[in-house]
């Protein structure tokens, strides 16, 4: 019976409960991942928008609507998403700020209990749930290819 590799190998004296703590600090950081890239999604989309409605601007005053782009220009092409920022300062401040320590204090975490190892939590349920010797449930890369 193969298992998984010593990178993803409980350390001799780790508690259950500590990996059991350590995979919940784990899943929210990937869920604070997931809004990363949902916030980098906003801002793509923020300047998008941005260059899409001066499009706009330039064919409404093509039309002829010199009044109405005039006014689009003025007060919304260009503006602020929120008070003194556009998109990308809203994710600098995230990246910098709250994205960058709760990576840290993860990081900081897993080095302090478990020598830095990472998703203890799930190679033991992939142990628990995997059926050993059935193609398919490896334990690891290399065991696929010892079979061919």
């Amino acid at each position: 019976m193969s298992g998984p590799d010593r990178a993803h190998q409980r350390p001799e004296g780790v508690d259950d409960a500590t990996v059991e703590a350590l995979g919940k600090l784990s899943e929210a950081l990937e869920v604070v991942e997931e809004a990363r890239g949902l916030l980098y999604a906003f801002h793509r989309r923020c300047g998008t928008a941005d260059l899409t409605l001066g499009e706009s601007v330039d064919l409404l005053r093509q039309a002829g609507h010199t009044d109405l782009a005039d006014r689009i220009q003025r007060e919304l092409v260009g503006r602020n998403i929120l008070a003194g920022r556009w998109s990308f300062q809203v994710v600098e401040d995230y990246d910098s700020g709250y994205y960058a320590t709760f990576r840290d204090l993860e990081s900081d975490a897993r080095e302090a209990l478990v020598g830095g190892r990472r998703h203890l939590y799930e190679a033991e349920m992939k142990e628990e749930r995997r059926s050993d010797g059935v193609p398919g449930h490896e334990a690891l890369p290399q065991d696929v290819a010892d079979q061919g």
